[in-house]
């Protein structure tokens, strides 16, 4: 069996309420007041997000993901389905686009009894379900989730003028575009935020900088995050510079160590390796990082709390280590952290020095 299908080996329940229900600034504190929770092989600390300096040391590099969020969600109406809320993933290249369909009118559940050649309105533009991405049943055996699908008027444009951030049922309500942008954001094209980058605030970059700790972009652009269990996360648009490359090199040939900000950025890191190094590259990356396949140049994680038996925790424990990934999902639930886009935050620092 695959890793996915044996899913992640870290086991928690997620306490009830444990779901941040807005951005920090709307709950009265800054961005980087979140907590941080900082996990080593001796040591569980906990610690403010404007701490991360203190836990860093010059020579160290942040790898950070420079893609900004777009307007991916549409209200729709489905000749067969009635009302429903559509999440664009992405455009693909043939001109076609990979969509999910869910709930009206929060979005809160997917919808799995979709089929080939249904038909969608949003505004002036007509979608089209062409057939499952990729072409392949959900592994839960319940439908299929991700569907590829034709655009008829102009999608894009549409999004622009009238999309709005994706968004889950958990949330106290609707927030703007720019409560989903990251402080690294210049590239638009994530469907969803790079929610682990969203702390970080120029102050405290600056901080970072000022003590030796490097900062250097690559770009994914993330598709949508609600994967069943068992299922990979979809293939993203990635790209990975030159000059990033020769950087994490000579910091990784230096003794520094190379801390990714998010899985995003793990993902895009490890697939620009060859034969050891990271070289420049882009395309389209299916990678699935996780223990059977571990990173070879990404030496710690910044990122969120994931949901249970989700695929971004393959990627953690891969990171982590399955022993620290356990004790650090132990304690934060015992401590009430929270957890996603807007939550709060985890550094795993497998190797102490």
């Amino acid at each position: 069996m695959t890793a996915l299908e044996t899913g992640p080996t870290t086991e928690f329940i997620a306490p009830e309420g444990s779901f941040a229900p807005a951005p920090a600034e709307r709950r009265g504190t800054a961005r980087d007041a979140v907590r941080l929770l900082v996990a080593e092989p001796d040591r569980i600390s906990h610690a403010g997000f404007g701490d991360l300096p203190a836990f860093l040391r010059a020579g160290d590099l942040l790898v950070v993901n420079d893609s900004a969020t777009v307007a991916g969600q549409l209200d729709a109406v489905s000749r067969r389905l009635g009302p429903v809320v559509v999440h664009v993933a992405t455009p693909l290249d043939d001109g076609t686009w990979v969509v999910e369909l869910r709930t009206a009118a929060d979005a809160s559940r997917g919808i799995l009894d979709a089929v080939a050649g249904d038909r969608l309105r949003t505004g002036p533009v007509q979608l089209t379900l062409l057939e499952p991405y990729p072409r392949a049943s959900s592994p839960t055996g319940q439908g299929n989730r991700l569907w590829r699908a034709s655009a008829d008027g102009d999608l894009a444009r549409h999004l622009v003028r009238h999309g709005r951030p994706i968004a889950y049922g958990y949330l106290a309500r609707r927030y703007p575009l720019a409560d989903y942008q990251t402080v690294f954001g210049v590239r638009p094209g994530s469907a969803e935020m790079a929610s682990a980058a969203r702390p970080f605030t120029a102050r405290l970059v600056t901080e970072l900088v000022s003590r030796g700790v490097g900062v250097a972009p690559v770009t994914l652009h993330t598709g949508v995050s609600s994967q069943e269990a068992g299922e990979a996360p979809q293939a993203e648009r990635f790209a990975v510079s030159e000059s990033t490359a020769r950087l994490v090199n000579a910091v990784r040939a230096g003794g520094g160590r190379v801390v990714a900000v998010g899985t995003t950025v793990t993902r895009a890191l490890e697939s620009a390796v060859e034969g050891g190094r990271v070289v420049g590259r882009r395309g389209w990356t299916d990678r699935v990082v996780n223990l059977a396949d571990p990173p070879q140049v990404v030496d710690g994680l910044i990122t969120g709390w994931h949901d249970p038996h989700a695929s971004h925790l393959l990627l953690v424990e891969a990171v982590a280590g399955a022993e620290l990934a356990q004790q650090a999902y132990d304690a934060a639930v015992a401590r009430g952290y929270l957890w996603h886009e807007f939550g709060d935050s985890v550094l795993f620092l497998p190797e102490r020095g």
